[in-house]
């Protein structure tokens, strides 16, 4: 499952760069979360980061992109393919 950034993001700043797919960007009003490279830290660390750090907790896990442990490191694999 992807994570997402609600409305209640206060644009800190601090979620970006923890992020280790690059995922996280400024979007039109606040930060956003690209889908395609989340993979909730799966392959990195043991929690995702941006939650970790976010001052409001306004960066929950998106109920619209449903996705399993598996399916998420085959997607931190595909990423890191990419990479090299």
């Amino acid at each position: 499952m992807s994570l997402m950034i609600t409305d209640e993001c206060i644009n800190c700043d601090v979620c970006e760069p923890e992020c280790p797919n690059n995922a996280i960007s400024q979007g039109e009003e606040i930060y956003q979360i690209d889908p395609d490279k989340c993979t909730e830290c799966v392959g990195h660390f043991d929690t995702p980061q941006c939650q970790e750090v976010c001052p409001v907790d306004c960066i929950p896990r998106d109920p619209d992109r449903v996705e399993s442990e598996d399916q998420l490191m085959a997607k931190y694999a595909i990423l890191m393919a990419a990479k090299k």
